[in-house]
């Protein structure tokens, strides 16, 4: 009810009503042993209570009491309970959930509670036929104050947990501002934050972006709901003890790592590939960027555009760009535009083009003869393939572009016009 609970009930007749008023006497002259028996329940019954200390339950003692006594008073005169009567319970509540107690505990509290005074008024009233009409009378009016109870407790804690998730994402908010100013902070409450993420002035870290593009379900763009639901899922602790600073930032999650001691960049990256592709399992596609390590919070506004800056290179399905993971030659591969393919000799852009439709047998080769020196028969083992087979294909890859592999000059114009090829494709370049 909006503004109170009524807790009267149909009329009795005067022997029902004496003995209402009897059985709510006897248990009112008994109710601090009631109100101790309900606390034992409670410190039985409710593990997160039982770890308490005596302080804590000379709280709930006190609010047991305050309870009983209202009901017992509102029982025997019939009237309705104000919100202005819960004030107490309010109060009681928001110290339970500041103090970490989950709104199931606190509503079990009520439930034993609730309970125990029920089994106080049938003990007290006895065994006769109208003792015991009488005592049913009282259960309807009972468990209208217990639900207009509970319920008062129940807003009171979310009203403080959003308090709370309100302060704790301004707080993440305002660290990471400052750390993108190129300062760790050195005192109050940002100073607290910052070293519950273990980060430092000059802690190594790195800088992770990642925007949604998409819901693999329904298809649909990114969304407010994307963004947070990456966000608990990137504040997941990876294989570091500890958490990280995640924040839903703008259109953008942005996380800060820190590498912890026995840690490098490759486990950052390795860790937040799991996660996009956990996300993308679960309906939400992000695009990621990765940056190098920032060496200490001065440094950490360049990992930051690093890292915004290697969303670029992720197709645009989604997917992971770590530049942890590129050399520079890869780097300026994947950042080449029109006029770098546009300048890939047409008969190089033509083999190569044709070669990915089947397989990409002489890319492979080109990759290999590179990365073994121009040495032609280890490339040849590396392929799995005879010596003569890979003689063969680079004397075809000479006769179709004009390109002799086992120069220098020549082997890095094919390397080159591989990797813008292999970048354009994982883009989605038409061309």
């Amino acid at each position: 009810m909006p503004h109170g609970a009524a807790l009267s009930t149909p009329p009795l007749t005067e022997p029902l009503r004496r003995e209402r008023r009897r059985i709510l006497h006897a248990v009112h002259d008994r109710v601090e042993e009631v109100a101790e028996r309900a606390v034992e329940v409670m410190r039985a019954e409710i593990p997160s209570y039982a770890l308490q200390g005596e302080r804590f339950f000379e709280d709930v003692r006190d609010q047991v009491l305050e309870h009983y006594r209202m009901q017992l008073a509102a029982l025997a005169g019939d009237r309705d309970i104000a919100p202005e009567d819960l004030v107490f319970s309010r109060a009681a509540a928001m110290r339970r959930a500041r103090a970490g107690f989950a709104l199931e505990d606190w509503i079990s509290a009520f439930r034993v509670g609730r309970q125990v005074l029920w089994d106080a008024l049938l003990d007290c009233a006895g065994t006769s036929a109208e003792a015991q009409q009488a005592a049913l009378s009282l259960v309807t009016p009972l468990m209208r104050y217990v639900d207009y109870a509970s319920t008062h407790a129940a807003q009171a804690y979310v009203e403080y947990q959003q308090h709370v998730v309100a302060d704790a994402d301004r707080e993440r908010r305002d660290l990471l501002d400052q750390l993108l100013s190129g300062a760790a902070p050195t005192r109050g409450p940002l100073f607290a934050a910052a070293q519950a993420y273990g980060i430092g002035p000059r802690s190594p870290m790195m800088a992770v972006v990642a925007v949604c593009v998409g819901d693999t379900r329904t298809g649909d763009p990114s969304s407010a709901e994307h963004g947070y639901a990456a966000s608990a899922s990137i504040s997941v602790a990876g294989p570091w003890a500890g958490r990280t600073l995640v924040v839903v930032r703008h259109d953008e999650v942005v996380a800060v790592p820190v590498v912890r001691a026995g840690m490098n960049a490759e486990d950052i990256c390795a860790h937040f590939e799991a996660v996009q592709r956990r996300l993308a399992r679960d309906g939400t596609m992000l695009s990621m960027g990765i940056s190098t390590i920032a060496r200490g919070a001065s440094d950490l506004p360049r990992a930051y555009q690093e890292a915004r800056a290697a969303l670029d290179l992720v197709p645009d399905g989604g997917g992971v760009a770590a530049l942890p993971r590129l050399s520079p030659f890869d780097y300026l591969a994947l950042r080449a535009d029109d006029l770098a393919r546009q300048l890939v000799d047409p008969r190089v852009r033509s083999l190569l083009e044709e070669d990915h439709r089947r397989g990409d047998t002489l890319a492979d080769t080109i990759r290999a003869f590179a990365e073994a020196d121009l040495n032609l028969r280890l490339a040849a083992e590396r392929l799995r393939v005879h010596h003569n087979t890979a003689h063969y294909r680079l004397r075809r890859i000479e006769e179709r572009t004009g390109r002799n592999p086992r120069r220098i000059a020549d082997l890095l114009e094919l390397l080159v016009a591989l990797a813008i090829r292999d970048g354009a494709t994982e883009g989605g370049d038409s061309q």
